[in-house]
């Protein structure tokens, strides 16, 4: 599975800086995933409001719940390297790591879709050498994430690297 992503248009650029701010960020993580899965279902799976209003690279990653064993499926915003992809946990910059981290600590192989089109991944954490390599493309994704990390520095942000099973 490939995963190309458009740069994001000028408005898109735009309304990434003000998700950015820590208020519209409280807001965001608090309505955001159900208006991304309901965007998702009517777009067939092709898109979310993320990627539209942003022009930022979203998959669905589905875990195996950490506590019930059951298949989570998460939108997020992903970096690619090459094969691998790069998830970072930021929670919006919360106190906590999102659930979708614990998740893969426990269960590591999950399942990645993006347009229509899914494979399956063997995630692990990133070594402190590619984490120092990540933090830069995350930046270029999305400028919010130097926000996140400034409100979450009491906690060490997991970043998680994902390889196709099979490959």
């Amino acid at each position: 599975m490939s995963l190309t992503f458009h740069p994001p248009n000028p408005a898109q650029r735009a309304v990434k800086h003000i998700a950015a701010l820590a208020p519209v960020a409280w807001l965001l993580a608090r309505t955001l995933r159900p208006l991304d899965r309901a965007v998702m279902s009517l777009a067939g799976g092709r898109t979310t409001a993320t990627s539209l209003f942003t022009g930022l690279p979203v998959i669905h990653l589905t875990t195996t719940g950490a506590k019930s064993g059951q298949p989570r499926t998460t939108p997020l915003i992903c970096g690619v390297d090459g094969d691998r992809l790069v998830l970072f946990a930021t929670n919006f910059g919360g106190d906590k790591n999102p659930a979708w981290s614990y998740n893969l600590r426990a269960y590591p192989v999950a399942t990645v879709a993006y347009q229509g089109r899914s494979a399956a991944y063997h995630s692990r954490e990133a070594t402190p050498a590619e984490r120092a390599r990540y933090w830069p493309l995350a930046d270029a994704i999305y400028p919010g994430y130097a926000a996140y990390r400034e409100r979450a520095a009491q906690r060490d942000i997991p970043v998680f690297v994902l390889e196709k099973v099979g490959d």
